[in-house]
């Protein structure tokens, strides 16, 4: 699903990116050192790749892990139980936070 902005929703995993259809390309430089760019040239050349496509998919695979990483997360069954037995009932608030929601909000004085 695309929006005004010509970026779009993929199904696999609900991050939003340049649309398919977009033919607009954008720049990023970098200045690295010699050794790391010579470390990525010899990566891209044993996986057939220019600098470019393999940088680009690595960066967007790291991008993806970390979106996920923040979103996703596996949980062993009797553990997924535990989560959800907690989200449901939540401890009873202790002394300092029945204050805390006692007190007038500051944008209300």
């Amino acid at each position: 699903m695309a929006d005004r902005a010509g970026v779009s929703e993929t199904a696999s995993t609900g991050f939003t990116g340049p649309d398919a259809t977009s033919t607009a390309k954008g720049a990023i430089n970098l200045r690295i050192e010699p050794q790391v760019r010579q470390l990525i040239d010899d990566a891209a050349a044993v996986l057939g790749k220019t600098r470019t496509e393999f940088m680009i998919e690595a960066a967007r695979q790291q991008a993806t892990d970390v979106l996920l990483d923040q979103r996703l997360f596996h949980l062993e069954p009797d553990r997924f139980d535990a989560f959800v037995s907690a989200l449901e009932t939540p401890p009873e608030p202790g002394p300092r936070l029945r204050t805390l929601l006692g007190r007038t909000p500051a944008w209300r004085r």
